[in-house]
């Protein structure tokens, strides 16, 4: 199990940037050995994967994100973050960081969410 633990959220204006960060807490198994993925939330709308990073760096990303947002992980902080730049209104959502090990749970835990609000 992992606990973590979002930052970084806030209000923008549309064109600005925001870096969420993500603390993990594991217990006994290495940060490195989990995929770690960015979801959000908007009001009314499904949880959708916006971003992942697997045990070897590969990342995916949404097509709505692709080359605006970029993820990465720091293996000796336990940390993941999530760089976003040129941000738009339909950003605005619940932003939540995930683990899965091995990439094969199907992302059972979570952290509580980070507000991201992007004016006009």
């Amino acid at each position: 199990q992992v606990q973590l633990v979002e930052s970084g959220g806030g209000l923008v204006q549309a064109g600005g940037s925001l870096r969420l960060s993500c603390a993990a807490s594991t217990s006994g198994i290495l940060f490195s050995y989990y995929d770690m993925g960015w979801f959000r939330q908007a009001p009314g709308k499904q949880r959708e994967l916006v971003a992942s990073i697997d045990s070897d760096s590969r990342t995916n990303y949404a097509d709505s994100v692709k080359g605006r947002f970029t993820i990465s992980r720091d293996n000796v902080k336990n940390n993941v973050y999530l760089q976003m730049t040129r941000l738009k209104p339909e950003d605005t959502a619940v932003y939540y960081c995930a683990a899965d090990l091995g990439g094969l749970a199907g992302w059972p835990d979570w952290g509580q969410g980070t507000q991201v609000t992007v004016s006009s």
